[in-house]
């Protein structure tokens, strides 16, 4: 898999106040608000969306049953698991009354659906945390910031993939963190969607569950954000903290779009 090597850990926290690791340095480039040179002709926005595709196949096509790899995580309960721990989150970091994460979560658990496999799930699978190679063809040099990664259910990586991209036409919500694809050229959500079944053959049948949960989860720690922006603790924040305020609101209508929760969710 294309990931840095790991050159040293360090788990003496008196050093920087946390532990921490180095990582070997690569050069490349990391595509979000504008589009390199070398990856911006048609068929270079094309081949950047289908190696953002392949390469999560990649990664979740990796045998996870090896001694080490199946101490990650345990994949059986994984989407119950993530279900009920967001669940639990949202009143310890609210300060405000929003219905629809309840509504939402609900929905999530009454129609869970049946996990077709195990693998590495790197949690935050996006544009944004993939590291380019500074020349033609679109190719990733590393896969980034693995900081959330367990054994689980694939699908939970394409959700939230598909959920976060960027696509023309369709709504902002305060997890746009790549919008040059919603430039001409770029693959759409079901393009990268129709790319990744047609390679793994598993039922993307469920997928709009997996979005669902995607932008929930993502509402729920964004206002964990939101709360301690509103406390002081994020001084410096200018503009994302205070964007929460509606941005938290848009993330939940778009999961109840995905669930066909047409009610409003504001309050």
């Amino acid at each position: 898999m294309p990931v840095p090597e790991i050159v040293a850990v360090c788990e003496d926290a008196s050093l920087l106040g946390v532990p921490f690791y180095l990582m070997s340095r690569l050069d490349g480039v990391v595509v979000t608000d504008t589009i390199p040179s070398h990856l911006s002709p048609a068929e270079q926005r094309r081949a950047t969306g289908e190696v953002v595709v392949d390469t999560l196949v990649a990664l979740h096509s990796i045998d996870v049953t090896g001694a080490e790899l199946a101490s990650l995580g345990f994949p059986e309960g994984y989407l119950r698991r993530q279900v009920d721990r967001f669940h639990g989150l949202w009143e310890v970091n609210t300060t405000r009354s929003l219905p629809a994460v309840e509504r939402i979560g609900d929905w999530l658990g009454r129609n869970l659906p049946t996990s077709q496999a195990a693998s590495v799930v790197h949690g935050d699978y996006r544009m944004g945390n993939l590291m380019f190679a500074p020349q033609a063809p679109a190719r990733v040099l590393a896969i980034l910031d693995w900081e959330m990664a367990t054994l689980g259910d694939p699908l939970a990586d394409l959700g939230y993939l598909t959920a976060t991209y960027s696509e023309a036409g369709s709504p902002a919500t305060p997890l746009e963190l790549t919008r040059v694809t919603r430039s001409p050229g770029y693959l759409t959500r079901r393009q990268l969607a129709e790319r990744y079944e047609s390679r793994t053959g598993l039922d993307l049948t469920p997928l709009p569950w997996y979005q669902t949960l995607a932008l929930w989860k993502a509402a729920i720690f964004c206002e964990a954000i939101y709360t301690r922006w509103q406390r002081g603790e994020r001084p410096h924040d200018r503009t994302f903290g205070p964007s929460l305020e509606t941005g938290v609101p848009r993330l939940l209508e778009q999961a109840g779009r995905y669930a066909g929760l047409t009610a409003t969710t504001r309050r």
